[in-house]
């Protein structure tokens, strides 16, 4: 097959850890200015580039997928990762802003950094961000980033992580760490249906749990009181919280 040249190049760069594999902008964006492409020439370049940089690399290195604006689902993924275990390289998260590919990601079971590009989480929002809805339970070593509420339905399982810039609610147990208002905001909560965690973050504020499980497993609320993070069962929190808003 013979490639266009391409005005957007795929960027394999070595970074602290692991190797960013960038891709060049989505399809609209690049037809935009005269430079169509499809899926498969981005697939076939990564592979070309693969071929002529494989001396760099160190087997087993940790991959990066920088998918930027690209809407990608599991197929998508299974391809780039085939291409990469050619080479002994090993795709472990995915970086996009698109909310539809950080979904097919975490599905696929790949870390997940659902940011916008040009922002960080330690920066203030500039517009309110759709939740992340997860339907699957996170296993030991995945991360989820995303700049508003994750919703989970399943478990956070230990050696996992939710970064959150709004709230987090997990519609199971959850035994990993769990970051609410990462970009400073004490009034986010996290909920879960069993409150097991590795540690609570909410802003800047952290909270390990006791050392023993309490007998009776009910849903709690982690929130931000005077006195630091607090656990309130789910019931309580919310007859708490109408009265607030009732004098309000």
């Amino acid at each position: 097959m013979t490639l266009k040249p391409f005005h957007y190049q795929i960027n394999l760069q070595p970074e602290a850890g692991h190797i960013s594999l960038t891709l060049p902008p989505a399809l609209e964006e690049a037809e935009t200015e005269g430079v169509p492409y499809t899926w498969l020439e981005v697939w076939q370049q990564l592979k070309e580039r693969l071929r002529g940089t494989e001396r760099f690399w160190q087997p087993g290195a940790a991959v990066w997928l920088l998918a930027q604006d690209h809407l990608l689902d599991g197929r998508h993924f299974q391809m780039v990762a085939e291409a990469l275990a050619e080479f002994q390289l090993d795709l472990q998260r995915v970086c996009t802003s698109r909310r539809q590919t950080a979904v097919a990601a975490a599905a696929a079971g790949y870390s997940v950094d659902q940011r916008t590009f040009a922002a960080s989480l330690n920066q203030p929002p500039q517009g309110v961000t759709p939740p992340l809805y997860l339907q699957k339970t996170l296993r030991s070593g995945t991360e989820v980033y995303h700049p508003g509420t994750v919703v989970v339905f399943g478990d956070v399982n230990p050696g996992s992580a939710v970064i959150a810039g709004r709230d987090i609610l997990v519609w199971g147990r959850l035994r990993g760490v769990a970051h609410a208002g990462a970009q400073g905001d004490t009034q986010c909560i996290i909920a879960a249906v069993q409150m097991e965690p590795t540690q609570l973050r909410i802003g800047s504020l952290v909270a390990r749990p006791p050392q023993s499980s309490p007998a009776d497993q009910r849903p709690e609320v982690a929130h931000v009181t005077p006195e630091g993070i607090r656990l309130t069962p789910g019931l309580d929190f919310l007859k708490n919280s109408a009265s607030l808003m009732l004098k309000e």
